[in-house]
This record gives C-alpha cells, sequence and structure tokens, in this order.
C-alpha cells in the first residue's frame, strides 16, 4: 500500500525537475554534433527524428510497466539510462551512433515522461487537491537550469561531453533524492490492468486536446523567431525573445497554477486559458510592432501554462482506461503533436503565409476552450 504525504510530493517535484534537466541537454549540443560530423541540414533533420522516434515507441509501453511494477521501480530505470546516453550525445562519433543514441535517449526520457506523471495523478488524487501544474512547473524550471548550465559552461570552454556529463550528475543527484519516496507498488486499481487496451473513449477526446496545446508549444519553439524576424522585421539577434517570453510565461504560470484551479476549478481554467491563448497568437499576428508581438507570446505562454497539467488530471480521472494506460496514451498523443507541429505550419506558411498559420494555432487554442467542460473534471475548492 503506498502512502502519500509531503515526502512522495517532494519525490515527483525531484523527479520532473530531473527530466526538465535531461531535456535541456541536447539542444545546446546540436551544433556541435553538426559541426563534428559535418551534418547537411537534411541529414540533421532526419536524426532528430530519432528523438522523437524513440518517445514515441516507449511512451505506450510505460503505462503498462507502472501498473505491473510501480513508479519507483520505472522511473529510476529509465532515468539510470538518460544519465547513461545524455553525455554519449556529445561523443556518438558517427551519425549511426547519433542517431541510435537519440533513439535511446528519446526512449529513456519518454519512459520517464510517463511513468514520473502516472506518479503524479496517483499523489494528487490522494492528497485531494491540485499539484499537477505545480509538477509540471519543475519540468520547466529543470529545463531552465539544464540549457543556462550548459549554456554557460560551454562559454566557459567545457568540453561538450563535459558540460553533458555535468548536466546527467545532476539528473542522476535528483532521481537519488527522489528514490526513496517514490511510489513503490503498483496502483491497487491497475494491478490487473490489461496488457494493452486500444484508447478509447473520453482518453481519445483528452488526448486529442493535448495533441493541440503540444502542437502549438512546438510550432512556438521552432517558428516563433522566424516570425518576430520575417513579419515583425526584428533582428535575428533578438528572434529568441519570443520564445523567452512564452517560456518564462508558461514556467510563472504553472508555478502559480495550483492554487489557480482550487480557486477556480479545472474547466474554468481551461476556459479561460484557451481564450488567453488564442488572444496571444492573434496578438503575435496582427501585432503592429514587435514589443506588442511578444506580449501576445506571454499571452500564449500563461494560457498554455495549465491546459496540459488539467488534461493529464482529467486522464488519471477517467473511467474508460486505467489511469496508467490512458496516460501513456495522452502522452503518445501529445508528442505526437509536437513533432507534427512544426512540419504542420511549414506546410501551411509555404502555401500561404507564417501570419495565416499562427492564426491557425489561434484557433486550435479555440477549440481547446469550447471543449473545457468536457476536458478537466477539477472543481474549485
Amino acid at each position: 500500500m503506498n502512502q502519500v504525504g509531503p515526502q512522495q510530493r517532494l519525490s515527483t517535484r525531484l523527479a520532473f525537475l530531473a527530466a526538465g534537466l535531461a531535456m535541456a541537454a541536447w539542444a545546446p549540443l546540436v551544433p556541435f554534433a553538426k559541426a563534428r560530423l559535418a551534418l547537411g541540414e537534411a541529414e540533421l533533420g532526419l536524426l532528430l527524428l530519432c528523438l522523437g522516434g524513440g518517445s514515441l515507441v516507449a511512451m505506450p509501453v510505460t503505462g503498462v510497466l507502472t501498473s505491473r511494477y510501480g513508479c519507483r521501480l520505472v522511473v529510476l530505470i529509465s532515468g539510470a539510462f538518460t544519465c547513461l546516453f545524455v553525455p554519449f550525445l556529445a561523443y556518438a562519433p558517427t551519425p549511426l551512433l547519433l542517431g541510435a543514441t537519440l533513439f535511446a535517449v528519446g526512449a529513456s526520457i519518454g519512459t520517464l515522461d510517463v511513468a514520473m506523471n502516472v506518479q503524479a495523478v496517483i499523489v494528487e488524487r490522494e492528497s485531494g487537491g491540485s499539484l499537477m501544474s505545480g509538477f509540471h512547473g519543475l519540468f520547466s524550471v529543470g529545463g531552465f537550469i539544464g540549457a543556462g548550465l550548459m549554456a554557460l559552461m560551454l562559454w566557459a570552454g567545457m568540453t561538450p561531453t563535459a558540460s553533458a556529463a555535468v548536466i546527467s550528475a545532476l539528473v542522476a543527484v535528483s532521481l537519488i533524492l527522489s528514490a526513496p519516496y517514490l511510489l513503490r507498488e503498483p496502483d491497487a486499481a491497475e494491478r490487473d490492468a490489461p496488457l494493452f487496451v486500444v484508447p478509447h473513449g473520453a482518453v481519445i477526446f483528452i488526448g486529442a486536446l493535448c495533441f493541440l496545446s503540444f502542437l502549438a508549444e512546438g510550432a512556438i519553439l521552432d517558428w516563433s523567431a522566424l516570425l518576430l524576424t520575417t513579419e515583425q522585421g526584428l533582428d535575428a539577434s533578438r528572434g529568441g525573445l519570443g520564445y523567452a517570453a512564452f517560456a518564462i510565461a508558461m514556467t510563472l504560470g504553472r508555478l502559480t497554477g495550483d492554487r489557480v484551479v482550487r480557486a477556480l476549478g479545472g474547466k474554468r481554467v481551461l476556459l479561460v486559458g484557451g481564450l488567453c491563448g488564442a488572444a496571444g497568437f492573434f496578438l503575435s499576428v496582427l501585432a503592429p510592432s514587435a514589443p506588442l508581438a511578444l506580449v501576445g507570446f506571454v499571452l500564449i505562454g500563461l494560457g498554455a501554462s495549465n491546459v496540459v497539467p488539467i488534461l493529464f488530471t482529467a486522464a488519471g480521472n477517467q473511467s474508460a482506461m486505467p489511469a496508467s494506460l490512458a496516460i501513456g496514451a495522452v502522452t503518445t498523443l501529445g508528442y505526437v503533436g509536437i513533432l507534427a507541429g512544426p512540419a504542420m505550419i511549414g506546410f501551411v506558411a509555404h502555401a500561404s503565409s507564417l501570419n495565416l498559420a499562427f492564426g491557425g494555432l489561434g484557433c486550435f487554442m479555440l477549440l481547446i476552450a469550447a471543449s473545457a467542460r468536457l476536458g478537466a473534471t477539477t472543481k474549485p475548492a
């Protein structure tokens, strides 16, 4: 029988922090890998698919593993493999080995992602209050720390391999500290869960909303700088301000989101978040100046910040499927959105314009707002 208290809440936060640190390690290594292996853009693009491919393969299986063996074992094993593989991203001597390493990193982080979210759902449910936004906020904090520390170490002259090893060490420390209070036993209601269930009912609906939200986030990561430089006239050196504004606003929104959800309820927060995100996308397109467009990205970050946490809570509370399998399915659909989003924006921008593509993302956020009544289960405290 799992006991849920302050220690379990802290261990869950540390697991999310570790995952954020690990995810942040790869992006600063991309230029080094490209130069070391003399990769062209097309070759690099194909290799980048390996990271997402590993996650997509592992995620549906992880729900079954947590229902059989508990969150602790799955989190620690996937975390150990993550720590092992991340430094090799900076060292892989051939494109084939880099692709294999990216696939392995994607699979291990994807497994960690699902397992820690299953733990989060159980801890939140047993605690009787909204906690999911704060958990996801620690993932964002980990991303900031990891990316900033990697950039600082590389700027100071450390080798890419040594820098990645430091990040792996921090991930290991976070997981070691979290280990004693991770949930050792499978959730009692899911011990007899089937090995595989085709996603159905509310899980498909929740997963579709997750897909839209992750799609918007992925598009901002890859296309916001281009929107600001080509449509708003910002210098290329300042193009990253859009994503920075979005990421900071999202992190702040998540760190304060639990109190907001407890006060207003998940349905209202999902409604307001969808409307706020839509307004941000439309403002980023229609703004007459770059500073106003940046305000749009802040609105997107604030609006989207609590959408995914609320949807994960809903996935854990629905009755159509065992929660662990539902979390695996919803996470997988979300990652498909991250992978598909940038490509979809590219196709639409090529056929029409980048402004129209971002306007379409605003319409997706309106769909999330319109679905708030069905997509959330958290009531006001």
